[in-house]
């Protein structure tokens, strides 16, 4: 193939079949199109899938996240931990809920935050520490928790939920990692809390959408957790529009002021599609990503492990490392492959080097293993609608692209 014979290939288009289709207009002629029977069912599944007892589905992994922080008791006076090398729904739900901030650098050459580091910055402050599932790969949470055990001293419960852990407690962003395993333990399973989002470009999608899931442990009463992500997802009130519907159960009552971050029947008519398919999705992005590895690596490319003796990612992403580059030479590189029709992306700029976290007083130069990993990272497309093809072509064009900015 001529590496100048032009193609266009997206970043990450979503993976839509005509049963998909079929299915959210069934919904729509169904006359139930916010939440109803259809997203019931899809938080069932979903519970199912991870091993939970219960999954709660709203409009974002953001809004997910965030209502663990209410629900939990989250504000001012808190302190919550997340990774510096992430996207900024991670960090700026600590902010809306009033808390502060704290961000950790990660390890050298590690998308994954340096677990040492993270020990020394807990204080009797802290209350929740987010770690972040980058690419689908989960994070080593028996070392994450080993740094809370060491630290459960300091932690101070401020109602009665909080002391049910009597800990720090851990709620995984796994934006990403719908599906993945680390350690025999399925995502949903390992952190105290998970968080998943469904975005259009996500490796399963609703459009926009994502979900909660929670172990269980001893006196945590599920059912009323999951009343109170309810009340919270629909202003506070006492019976979503499904109940209300029933004959004679039009009164409501709103318990406190709540927020609105439901999810529609519309949107979980194509996650129960999408989720219907998601084995065959994960299999072709392994595929996928054996054969970006097998052209690459001999190039000297490094790229993020997937799969390994003791763990599965979801291969959410392709996250490529060009040796011996710079920050504009990487950026060269994007330009010039998007020339060449190949979209690509950068997972993430870190977020010190963000003007609102510089307002908020962060500095890169506290995270120097962040930036380091950022200067010289490219994202390359990776998604079900590639060809194998596709999959050279995007190597050759990488590899045009370098040899044109080293020489």
């Amino acid at each position: 193939m001529n590496v100048f014979e032009l193609r266009y290939i997206p970043f990450s288009p979503p993976d839509i079949t005509d049963e998909e289709i079929e299915e959210v207009s069934n919904a729509l002629k169904s006359g139930w199109i916010t939440t109803g029977p259809r997203t019931k069912e899809f938080e069932a599944r979903i519970a199912e899938y991870t091993g939970t007892n219960k999954a709660v589905c709203l409009n974002s992994a953001t809004s997910a996240m965030e209502l663990v922080l209410r629900i939990l008791g989250i504000g001012p006076g808190d302190e919550v931990i997340t990774s510096a090398y992430t996207y900024t729904a991670s960090a700026s739900i600590i902010d809306h809920v009033g808390a502060k901030i704290v961000l950790v650098d990660t390890a050298p050459n590690s998308l994954e935050m340096d677990y040492d580091k993270l020990a020394n910055i807990i204080n009797e402050r802290t209350k929740i520490i987010i770690p972040i599932d980058i690419a689908g790969r989960m994070c080593d949470y028996d070392k994450i928790y080993q740094v809370v055990e060491s630290k459960r001293k300091y932690f101070k419960a401020n109602n009665e939920l909080q002391e049910l852990y009597n800990r720090i407690i851990v709620m995984a962003d796994s934006a990403h990692a719908f599906g993945a395993e680390r350690k025999g333990i399925k995502c949903g399973q390992a952190a105290d809390i998970t968080a998943f989002s469904f975005h259009a470009v996500k490796n399963l999608t609703t459009a926009e959408g994502g979900a909660v899931v929670w172990k269980s442990i001893p006196g945590l009463d599920d059912e009323e957790l999951y009343r109170q992500f309810m009340l919270y997802s629909l202003h506070g009130q006492n019976k979503d529009a499904y109940a209300k519907m029933q004959k004679g159960a039009w009164e409501y009552d709103i318990i406190h002021l709540g927020y609105k971050c439901n999810m529609t029947d519309i949107l979980a008519a194509l996650g129960l599609i999408q989720l219907k398919r998601y084995e065959g999705f994960l299999k072709r992005r392994r595929e996928i990503i054996e054969i970006y590895d097998k052209l690459l690596h001999p190039m000297g490319v490094s790229s993020l492990e997937h799969y390994g003796s003791d763990f599965e990612s979801t291969g959410h992403l392709y996250i490529a490392r060009i040796p011996g580059i710079n920050e504009a030479q990487r950026n060269d590189i994007i330009t010039k492959m998007a020339n060449m029709g190949v979209t690509c992306n950068v997972h993430y700029k870190p977020l010190p080097m963000l003007t609102a976290y510089k307002k908020l007083g962060f500095d890169i130069k506290d995270y120097p293993n962040a930036y380091n990993y950022y200067k010289n990272e490219i994202t390359l497309p990776l998604h079900t609608l590639l060809s194998n093809e596709d999959i050279e072509y995007i190597c050759k064009c990488l590899k045009k692209a370098i040899q044109e900015v080293a020489s």
